[in-house]
C-alpha cells in the first residue's frame, strides 16, 4: 500500500505541474482539447479521493458525468465517431479508436475514487502521463507509427493489469464485504435522505432520486414483504432443484440503485438462511452488478466490443488461466458461493442504437476468439461454482422514467409478482398434461404475424413418471406464468416472427427468424433501411456473433394479469423480458434453461421428473464441451394479440388446441382469460 500511496503522490505532483505549466500547450494542436478533458477528469477524481464523503454531491456527480449525458454525447471524445471526425483525417481512423476507447475507459477512474481504490486511479494516472509523452513525440507524417503505438500501449495496460482486475473480479462474487462500500450504503445510512446515492460514484439521475424516494415512503411491514417475494424465491429455487442451501454462505445480490429500501431487508433475511452478501460492481462500459440508469445507452452500445482493440487467441488463453488461478486460490469460497439473487428495473425510454461505423468492431478471427473465451471460461468456473450446485433468483420493478403512472405500475407490478402460485400451479399442470400426450406443438401467428412453428417434443419412456415440460411457479423466475421446454431439434421448423419487441434494453421492428432442424437459418427485421444493417444488430444482439443458434427453450406464457398490465398502460414494449416471456408462447435462442445443470434431476410439483434438459447440442458436453454450449439465451415472445393457435399433436394425428385467437381453449385453463374479459369490459365501460 506506501508502494501504490507514493505512487500516486508522484502522478498526482506531475499531473499538477502539467496542468498549471500549460504543458498542453506543447502538445500538436489536435491533441490539446482531449488531452486538457482527460486531465480535468483525473483531477476531480483525485480530490474525491481525498475526501469522498464531500464529494458525493449532485454537482460533482454531473461534472463527472456530463461530457456523456443526452446530446452531450455527441461532441464527447468517448463518442467514437466524434472522436473520428476529430482525428481520422490527420492521424488515421486507427489513432482515433485509441483515443476513444482511452478515453472511454479511462472512467472507470470515478467509481473507483468512492471506494478509495488507489490501484485504479494510480493505474489510470500513469496511463495518462505515458500517453502525454507518446503524442508529445508524434509526427502527423508517421501515422501508423503513432496507432501502432498507443496499440501496444493499450494492449499492455490491459495485459500487464489483467490478473489483478480478474481477482478483483472473482473476489466481488464470491467473497462477501461487509467493510465495502456497497454494503454501508445499503445497511448503514439513512435512506429517505438522498444523499447516499451520490457516494456509489454512478451517474444519478431522476430514476434513482424518485425511485429511492418512492420506496423510502413505504412502511417496513411491506419493504419486508417485497424482500420476501424475492428471498423465498431464491430459496425456493434451490429446495426445487434438490440442492443444499444450508451448504452454502455466499449470496450475489445485483439490484439497480434507488432500491435500498428492499436490499436492505432482503440482506436480513438472507443472513437468517446463513448467508452474506457479496456485490459486483460494474465496470465503466459492462452494466453488470450494482448499476444506475445509464447517462447514454448510446455509449454502452458503441463500446460493447471495446475488446476489438487488444483481442487475441493468446490473450484470451491467458485470461482463462488467469482467472483459473484466482479460482484456486479462492476455491473454497467458490464453494459456497450460491448464486446471484438480482433485481431488474425496466421502463426506460426505447432505445434503438444509431448505427456508428467507428465504433470498434470485431475483425478477422476475434468473434470467433470472443466466444470461445467466453464458452472457456464459463466451463473452467463450472469446475469451481459446479452450475447443479447453484440457483438463481430475479425479480423487476418499473423506474420512474416508465410515466406518469409509474407508482400505479409499481403497485401492479407487486400484485403479479404474487400471484397465486398454488392455483396456477394447477392450472399450468392441466396445460403440461396436454403437451405430454403429443409429439409436436404447433404455434401459429394471425393478423400480419408470420408465425408458423413445429416444435417437436422428445419422447416420454414412461408418461406416468416422466414429462417434457417444467411447471414455472415463480422461484428463480419471478413471476409465475409459463410451461417450458427444451424441444427436439431434429424436425424443429418454421418461421418465427414478432413485430416489434423490446430485448435487452434494445428495441426491435418486425423482428423475423426461420428454422430448420431447430437452427437459424435466416434473419431480418425492419430497425434499419439497409438489410444488411439490420442482419448486423440482430447477429450482434440476439446471436451474439455466432453464425447461428439452435432454439434452447420453447414455452408457453400463462400471466394474462401481467399481459392486462401491459396493455392497459400502455408498456407492453417496455415490459422486461422476465415478465414479457410470460405474456405468450416465446422461444429462446442460445442454451437450453437447464445449461451447465442437465444431470441435476428435477421433479414437478406432481412428482413427475422433467426429462426434456437436454438437446442435440446439449448432449455433446459428455465428449466435448466446447461444442454444446453458445452462453446466451434471449427469449422472444410472440404476445397474445399476435397469437392464431397454439396446438399439440400426438403421434397419431390427434390435434388438441390450446389457445386460438389469443384465448385458453383447453378445458382447465379457461379462468386464464378473465383478466382478458375484465380488461375488454373495462375498456368498453371507458369508451362508452
Amino acid at each position: 500500500m506506501e508502494e501504490l500511496e507514493e505512487r500516486l503522490r508522484l502522478g498526482a505532483d506531475r499531473l499538477r505541474e502539467w496542468v498549471s505549466e500549460r504543458e498542453a500547450e506543447k502538445l500538436p494542436e489536435a491533441f490539446r482539447d482531449y488531452m486538457l478533458k482527460q486531465a480535468g477528469l483525473l483531477e476531480h477524481v483525485l480530490a474525491v479521493l481525498r475526501n469522498p464523503k464531500t464529494m458525493a454531491n449532485a454537482e460533482t456527480n454531473k461534472v463527472l458525468y456530463s461530457d456523456i449525458l443526452g446530446e452531450a454525447y455527441r461532441k464527447s471524445y468517448c463518442n467514437p465517431a466524434y472522436c473520428s471526425r476529430v482525428f481520422r483525417k490527420k492521424y488515421g481512423e486507427k489513432t482515433a479508436q485509441c483515443l476513444n476507447w482511452i478515453a472511454a475507459n479511462i472512467r472507470d477512474v470515478i467509481t473507483a475514487s468512492y471506494e478509495k481504490d488507489v490501484w485504479t486511479v494510480v493505474i489510470w494516472l500513469e496511463l495518462f502521463l505515458e500517453m502525454e509523452g507518446i503524442l508529445n513525440e508524434c509526427l502527423p507524417e508517421d501515422e501508423d507509427g503513432l496507432s501502432g503505438t498507443l496499440k501496444n500501449l493499450i494492449y499492455y495496460f490491459v495485459h500487464d493489469y489483467e490478473e489483478e482486475r480478474i481477482r478483483r473480479s472473482i473476489c466481488s462474487l464470491v467473497v462477501p464485504d461487509e467493510d465495502g462500500l456497497i454494503f454501508q450504503l445499503v445497511m448503514n445510512r439513512d435512506h429517505h435522505d438522498m444523499a447516499y446515492l451520490y457516494e456509489y460514484g454512478e451517474p444519478i439521475g431522476e430514476n434513482e432520486i424518485r425511485l429511492a424516494e418512492y420506496l423510502s415512503s413505504f412502511s417496513v411491514e411491506d419493504l419486508d414483504a417485497m424482500a420476501k417475494t424475492y428471498t423465498e424465491g431464491y430459496r425456493k429455487g434451490f429446495e426445487a432443484a434438490g440442492i443444499d442451501l444450508s451448504a452454502k454462505k455466499t449470496v450475489e445480490i445485483r439490484y439497480p440503485i434507488g432500491t435500498e429500501p428492499i436490499v436492505k431487508r432482503a440482506i436480513l433475511q438472507f443472513e437468517k438462511m446463513g448467508l452474506k452478501p457479496a456485490f459486483r460492481r460494474k465496470t465503466n462500459t459492462q452494466a453488470i452488478g450494482v448499476v444506475s440508469t445509464p447517462p447514454s445507452r448510446q455509449y454502452l452500445h458503441d463500446h460493447r466490443f471495446d475488446d476489438a482493440l487488444y483481442l487475441n487467441k493468446a490473450l484470451a488463453g491467458e485470461k482463462v488461466q488467469m482467472a483459473k488461478g484466482v479460482f484456486e486460490e479462492y476455491r473454497e469460497e467458490a464453494f459456497v458461493y450460491a448464486g446471484p439473487a438480482v433485481i431488474e428495473t425496466f421502463g426506460e425510454e426505447l432505445f434503438v442504437p444509431e448505427k456508428v461505423d467507428a465504433a470498434p468492431k470485431y475483425t478477422g478471427g476475434q468473434e470467433e476468439v470472443s466466444l470461445s473465451y467466453r464458452r472457456d471460461y464459463a466451463l473452467m468456473q463450472d469446475e469451481f461454482i459446479p452450475g447443479d450446485k447453484r440457483s438463481f433468483t430475479i425479480i423487476a420493478y418499473p423506474v420512474p422514467e416508465i410515466g406518469e403512472d409509474f407508482e400505479d405500475i409499481f403497485q401492479e407490478t407487486v400484485k403479479i409478482n404474487t400471484l397465486d402460485t398454488v392455483r396456477y400451479g394447477q392450472v399450468q399442470q392441466a396445460i403440461i398434461d396436454a403437451l405430454d400426450e403429443g409429439a409436436y406443438v404447433r404455434v401459429v401467428g394471425k393478423d400480419g404475424n408470420h408465425t408458423d412453428m413445429k416444435v417437436m417434443l422428445h419422447e416420454l419412456e414412461d408418461p406416468s413418471r416422466q414429462t417434457n415440460f417444467e411447471n414455472c411457479l415463480a422461484d428463480v423466475n419471478i413471476p409465475v406464468g409459463e410451461v417450458f421446454t427444451s424441444p427436439v431439434l431434429t424436425g424443429t421448423e418454421g418461421v418465427l416472427h414478432v413485430s416489434r419487441v423490446f430485448l435487452n434494453g434494445l428495441k426491435y421492428e418486425d423482428l423475423q427468424f426461420r428454422f430448420e432442424n431447430g437452427e437459424v437459418t435466416e434473419y431480418s427485421c425492419g430497425n434499419y433501411k439497409e438489410e444488411k444493417d439490420g442482419k448486423a444488430y440482430i447477429k450482434e444482439n440476439i446471436l451474439h456473433n455466432h453464425e447461428t443458434l439452435p432454439i434452447g427453450e420453447f414455452a408457453i406464457g400463462t400471466n394474462t394479469t401481467a399481459y392486462v398490465m401491459g396493455r392497459r398502460f400502455g408498456i407492453e414494449a417496455k415490459l422486461p423480458i422476465l415478465i414479457a416471456e410470460k405474456t405468450g408462447p416465446h422461444f429462446a435462442l442460445g442454451d437450453t434453461c437447464y445449461s451447465m445443470c442437465e444431470d441435476l434431476v428435477v421433479h414437478n410439483p406432481d412428482g413427475k421428473e422433467i426429462i426434456a434438459r437436454d438437446n442435440e447440442y446439449s448432449v455433446l458436453r459428455k465428449e466435448d464441451p466446447q461444442k454444446a454450449y453458445f452462453q446466451c439465451h434471449t427469449d422472444i415472445t410472440i404476445p397474445y394479440e399476435e397469437l392464431g393457435l397454439i396446438s399439440v399433436f400426438t403421434k397419431e394425428g390427434k390435434e388438441t388446441i390450446i389457445i386460438r385467437d389469443g384465448r385458453f381453449v383447453l378445458p382447465g385453463t379457461e379462468e386464464l382469460n378473465d383478466p382478458l374479459d375484465e380488461n375488454k369490459a373495462g375498456m368498453e365501460e371507458t369508451n362508452a
